[in-house]
C-alpha cells in the first residue's frame, strides 16, 4: 500500500504561499488558509510574509470559531514581535477571541445568562482590551476596546452579584456579604451594584449588624436615589423596604 505525499506547494515561494493563503482568508476558506499560512511560517521563518503570516493566523483561527488556537497565536506573536507596528491590531484580535470564547457573554446560548456562566474568557478579554488601551492610546481599535470593556465590567460585576444573590437565596449571608463587596470594591461604577447593595443591606440585617447595614442603606440611598428597590421606603413604615424584595 502506498501513501500519497504528494503537496502541490512544494516549492512555492514565500510570496506564493502568502498569496494563496490570504486568498483563501478572504475567500472565507479559514481551514484552508490556516494550512497554507502553518506552511509559509515553517518554510520561511524570517521575513515580512511571515510575521504578516502570523497575524493572519491569528485572525484565521479566530474567524474559523477556535479562540483558543486564535489566543495562542496572538500571545506568541506578542512574544516575538512585542514592537511591531500592528501590534496593537493583535492586541485587540486576542481581546476579541477571548470576548467571543463563551458565547453566554451575549447571553445568546439556552437563553442561559452570563453571569450565570465561568467568567474566565471576560476577564482574560478585558485585560487584553485594557492592555491595548494602556499601551496604544491612539490606536485606531482602541475607542472600541473601551467600548467593549465598559460593557465587561459590568457583566463582571454581575457575574459577582449573581453568586452573591445565589448565596443569599440559600441564608449563606456571609459568603453573599463578601461577593457583593468584591463586586463594589473591584466595580465601583457597574450598575449591577445597585442590586449589590441591595444584598449588602439584605445580608448585614439577617446577620444582626445594624450599623453595616444602615451604612450599605446609606450608600445605596445616595448613589441610587430612584431605584426601585426604594420603593415603600415611607418615614414610618413597619416593614422595611429591603424587606419586600425577594428573589
Amino acid at each position: 500500500m502506498f501513501k500519497d505525499d504528494y503537496d502541490e506547494t512544494k516549492g512555492w515561494s514565500a510570496a506564493k504561499l502568502y498569496s494563496e493563503a490570504k486568498s483563501n482568508l478572504v475567500n472565507r476558506n479559514y481551514s484552508e488558509a490556516i494550512k497554507l499560512y502553518t506552511k509559509l511560517e515553517a518554510r520561511y521563518p524570517y521575513g515580512r510574509f511571515a510575521q504578516q503570516a502570523q497575524i493572519e493566523l491569528a485572525y484565521a483561527h479566530y474567524k474559523d470559531s477556535e479562540p483558543a488556537l486564535a489566543i495562542s497565536a496572538a500571545n506568541r506573536f506578542i512574544k516575538m514581535h512585542p514592537n511591531h507596528p500592528n501590534v496593537d491590531y493583535v492586541y485587540y484580535l486576542k481581546g476579541l477571541a477571548n470576548f467571543n470564547e463563551d458565547l453566554g457573554i451575549l447571553g445568546f446560548v439556552g437563553n442561559q445568562d452570563m453571569t450565570e456562566r465561568d467568567p474566565k474568557g471576560a476577564v482574560d478579554s478585558f485585560d487584553a482590551f485594557k492592555e491595548l488601551v494602556n499601551r496604544y492610546p491612539d490606536s485606531k481599535y482602541t475607542p472600541d476596546a473601551v467600548a467593549r470593556m465598559k460593557y465587561l465590567v459590568n457583566a463582571l460585576a454581575s457575574h459577582e452579584v449573581h453568586v452573591a444573590r445565589y448565596y443569599l437565596k440559600r441564608g449563606a449571608h456571609v459568603a453573599a456579604v463578601n461577593r457583593a463587596q468584591f463586586a463594589l470594591a473591584t466595580y465601583p461604577q457597574a450598575p449591577a451594584n445597585e442590586e449589590g447593595l441591595v444584598i449588602l443591606v439584605k445580608s448585614y440585617d439577617a446577620l444582626g449588624m445594624k450599623e453595616l447595614r444602615d451604612d450599605a442603606e446609606r450608600i445605596m440611598v445616595r448613589n441610587f436615589p430612584d431605584s426601585p428597590y426604594l420603593k415603600g421606603r415611607a418615614p414610618g413604615r413597619k416593614t422595611s423596604w429591603w424587606e419586600i424584595w425577594n428573589w
